[in-house]
């Protein structure tokens, strides 16, 4: 099957569906039923099983009349890409056509505040008592999680067995009374993040992904996946411009799954300002100025070329794989040098919040914004030890953890 036969497909079947008067979900639910919401996905799974390099040729036809696709944005794109990876058919029934039109939204609750880095240090214990897992401990860093339905649980079933054998794999209801969340607010003003404690928090049996042990497997997938699109998160749940209901409710249900992310684009550095910003402050004759800027752009750049080489990878059907570190250790480089590029254009302006500051305060805020760049989805230092490990095949860093019972070591615990 080429390009020209899917296009032709897709096509018709959009001028004979589309309409903007759908409610949204009504919509992707019957995109989800032609299989082209997820044309790469698997038959029996709601696509259509076409390699990954014609799902560009779909996206294109949606793009050209305006249609709005499946929800993909925040973590359920994560867990819906972990679940058809790794869930079993009563999972995949349960979860992935709900994320798919919206319905279900999702966390990710890996990180602790004594495993942050160290994901595999993670404490949070899962016991089984009777025909239930119960769930206690403490998570933190988690976005949307205040507005989530199900989360993505890594936690430890086993003490007495190397810390990566100890970790179990589950979805939990985030609306249960045991499950505590609690805003932090940063300081860039937004409060994107969350800590929360589970209490004798209830998982079933039946939520348990893979098998007890096998959690570090299924929650490397989701990582793969996360540091995949690290560069792409500045284009997650744009609204499609129109007018009609099926635009107005696109646009609502991104108000809420995408203000934890509306500040991202600071975070990433914002290189698209740049020359607009030395011009309008006068600057771009300074040959400092104008040297600073052409190393920005030449490190983004390269920066985009390693990801398309990723989404090349992805189209070919190739597993997720070391190259998503590239990228993401690559944006933080590059957030970092747009982020000193434009303290030279601003000056002592780029201080000022609020309406008194540059760009009324958007300058301020990629500054404050940037450092987390090299922490979320694993800090630079994380990504280059993947990087020195599974690219360019040097020994992997002395542990001493990894060959006894997790009871035994030494853990950096916050009491």
């Amino acid at each position: 099957m080429n390009e020209e036969i899917i296009r032709a497909e897709v096509r018709a079947w959009l001028e004979a569906n589309w309409r903007t008067d759908y409610g949204l979900v009504e919509w992707r639910n019957k995109l989800i039923d032609s299989g082209w919401g997820v044309p790469t996905w698997p038959v029996d799974w709601f696509g259509r099983g076409l390699p990954a390099g014609l799902a560009a040729v779909v996206d294109e036809e949606f793009l050209r009349i305006g249609a709005v696709g499946v929800a993909k944005a925040g973590i359920r794109r994560l867990a819906a890409a972990t679940l058809l990876a790794h869930g079993t058919p009563a999972q995949k029934q349960q979860f992935l056509r709900r994320s798919l039109t919206g319905e279900d939204s999702w966390c990710q609750l890996f990180s602790e505040p004594g495993s942050g880095s160290d994901l595999a240090g993670a404490t949070t214990k899962a016991e089984r008592k009777g025909n239930r897992w119960v769930i206690n401990g403490q998570k933190v860093w988690t976005t949307s999680a205040h507005h989530a339905d199900w989360g993505l649980l890594l936690a430890r079933t086993d003490f007495d067995v190397a810390k990566h054998q100890g970790l179990s794999y589950f979805v939990i209801d985030m609306h249960q009374p045991g499950v505590n969340v609690h805003p932090l607010r940063q300081m860039n003003g937004h409060a994107s993040f969350n800590q929360v404690f589970l209490t004798d928090a209830e998982v079933l049996p039946e939520h348990l992904v893979l098998d007890v042990g096998r959690g570090w497997a299924v929650a490397t997938t989701t990582l793969m996946h996360e540091r995949r699109e690290a560069d792409g998160v500045r284009n997650w749940g744009r609204a499609s411009v129109g007018v009609g209901r099926i635009y107005d409710e696109e646009r609502a249900e991104n108000a809420t799954v995408m203000e934890p992310y509306k500040w991202y684009p600071q975070r990433a550095g914002r290189v698209d300002l740049v020359i607009e910003r030395a011009q309008a402050a006068g600057v771009n004759g300074d040959p400092v100025v104008r040297q600073e800027i052409a190393k920005l752009l030449v490190l983004s750049k390269s920066a985009e070329w390693t990801a398309r080489r990723a989404r090349a990878a992805q189209m070919q059907g190739k597993p997720q794989g070391p190259e998503g570190s590239l990228g993401k250790l690559a944006s933080s480089h590059v957030a970092r040098a747009a982020a000193r590029v434009h303290t030279m254009i601003a000056g002592a302006d780029a201080m000022l919040t609020g309406e008194d500051g540059a760009m009324g305060g958007v300058i301020a805020e990629i500054l404050v914004s940037v450092p987390a760049g090299s922490i979320a989805g694993g800090t630079d230092e994380i990504q280059r030890n993947i990087i020195s490990e599974r690219v360019l095949g040097m020994p992997k860093e002395p542990r001493t953890d990894n060959d006894r019972p997790f009871r035994d070591v030494p853990k950096n615990l916050v009491g």
